[in-house]
This record gives C-alpha cells, structure tokens and sequence, in this order.
C-alpha cells in the first residue's frame, strides 16, 4: 500500500481581518535617549531649545498683580513742570484747529521780534540826519566870521568838493587865511561835513576823537558841552612860546545824530611877518566854537 504524501505542518491559524479596516500596525519599543555627540561646531545648534536658565524664577500662574512701586525720582504734582494739559475733545477737527492756531501764534511772535528789532536798532534803522544838509559849496555856506578880523584877506581860489551817495552825503572846504599885505597865507583853515545816511557814527566817531591822543603823539583832546551830541577839541603847539618857530593847530569835532562836522585850523608861525604875533590857542579855540555853532544852523536852513 502506497503512504500519502505527508503535509507540512501548518502554522497557527491568524483571526481573520474584517474587511475594508486598516491593517494594526504593531507599536514600535521606545528607545533610550542618546547623549549629546561632540561637535567641532562651537555655536549651539539653532533648532535646539534654548537653555534653561537655572535661576530663573518659576512662573505662577494666576498670581495677583503686584502693585507698581512709585518712581521716587519723578517729579510729584505740585513741583517742577506742571504736568501735560489732556488732549482736547472734539476728534480730528479741534485737533486740526489747534495745530492752526499755534502756527498762527508762532507767527504772530515771529512778526513781534522782528518789529522789535527794528525798534530797537537790531536791523533796518533810520538815519537821524535832524534836518542838516551837505552844500556843494561848503566854503559859502559856513561861517568862519571870527577868524575874518586876524585875517582879513579873502581866499580868491579856496578848494571844494561835495559827494552826494544813497549811503554818505559830504561835503569839504579847504581854503588859506592872510594877514593884510600877506603875499602867502599865514594859516589854513579846513571844514568838513558828512550825513551819514545807512550807518550810525556815533560808535567810531567817539572812537576816534577821545582817543585822539593815543593815536597821535603830543595832542590834547577835550570834551566840549553845549555842541551836538558830543564834541571833542584837539589841540597841539609845538612853538615852546616862540613867535617865529613851531606850529599851533586846533580841531573841534562834532556829532550831532548822524551828522558829523569838523573844523580844523593850522599856522606855521614861521610863515609870520617878524612884527607880528599869531593868535594864541585859546583865541584860536574860541573862535572855532563860535563858528561851529553858527555853521551848525546854517546848515540846518
């Protein structure tokens, strides 16, 4: 009798799936944590978690809010600025207002300071001519009468000029002075007067005539009162008493607003007949007072 083939011992029979379920995918054994590996890359990794701070203060959750401590060093009401007025209501168009007004005011502010500048003398100032003129021919238009009974003689070709300007109005007179029977003049006289019409003179105008001296060796500067705004007398006599050797000149300079005029006289007494004598300083000084006063309104008509 033939033996039947022998089957191969079958493996355990598995439960039956239900249809359309997914296959149960076995759950994969945790594996243990891997420590760090070194790395020549010295900087930290930028997908780690950044460190814990091991004294960081843990975070309580639902814990009340502590209240703020004053800041002892702000200014406190009553003291220093007073504090920001609140924005006023009214929305966009106050808000629009407001911003219009302060313009105007800085405005308005802008137009006072200028004004008192030009008040004041900041920018733009007038020029205080009180009325004087500059003549073209200043050598008749003055007065040097109190020098006419020393020297009686007439000038027939005294020098002059006159400059007319936006800025400067001047005008110049030179001219000799003569005894009777002088072939040659026997003294000089010089005047001049200037409108100062952009720039106030009173600054180097003083600068000049008080401090005269110092720029000059051997004058002698004096204060006159009762002429203009300020005038000065410069004097010098190099004669050491002689009638027939040195000199003697005498200048009075005056300010009056922004006009100023000057008066000078020189004598080299060599020039001198022997049986005369010149006029003395003090004559001299006289007489240009006299005729600056006189000159001064005449050049006022």
């Amino acid at each position: 009798m033939s033996t039947p083939p022998q089957q191969p011992p079958s493996s355990p029979q598995q439960p039956a799936q239900p249809p359309d379920q997914p296959p149960v995918i076995p759950a994969q054994q945790p594996q243990a944590a891997q420590p760090p590996q070194p790395t020549a890359y010295p900087y930290p990794n930028p997908q780690s978690p950044p460190p814990q701070n091991p004294y960081a203060q843990p975070t309580l959750v639902n814990q009340p809010a502590q209240p703020q401590q004053a800041n002892p060093y702000a200014v406190q009401p009553g003291y220093g600025y007073p504090p920001p007025a609140a924005a006023p209501s009214g929305g966009t168009n106050t808000a629009a207002r407001a911003v219009l007004w302060a313009a105007v005011g800085a405005v308005v502010a802008s137009a006072a300071w200028a004004a008192g500048l030009f008040l004041t003398g900041g920018f733009g100032d007038k020029a205080d001519l009180r009325g004087y003129t500059a003549p073209a021919n200043l050598c008749s238009g003055a007065d040097y009468s109190s020098f006419k009974e020393e020297y009686p003689a007439d000038d027939s070709s005294p020098t002059k000029n006159a400059m007319k300007d936006p800025a400067l109005d001047e005008s110049i007179c030179s001219l000799s002075l003569k005894k009777t029977g002088s072939s040659y003049a026997d003294a000089y006289l010089s005047l001049q007067v200037d409108l100062h019409k952009k720039t106030d003179p009173g600054p180097e105008f003083t600068a000049t005539w008080k401090n005269y001296g110092d720029s000059h060796t051997d004058y002698d500067v004096t204060p006159v009162q009762g002429i203009g705004d300020e005038a000065y007398l410069v004097t010098q006599d190099t004669s050491n008493g002689s009638t027939t050797s040195g000199s003697r000149y005498a200048t009075l300079a005056v300010r009056d607003g922004w006009m100023t005029y000057s008066m000078s006289y020189s004598a080299y007494l060599s020039s001198y007949e022997s049986d005369t004598n010149p006029p003395t300083l003090d004559e001299v000084t006289g007489w240009l007072k006299s005729d600056t006063k006189a000159t001064l309104q005449q050049l006022k008509g």
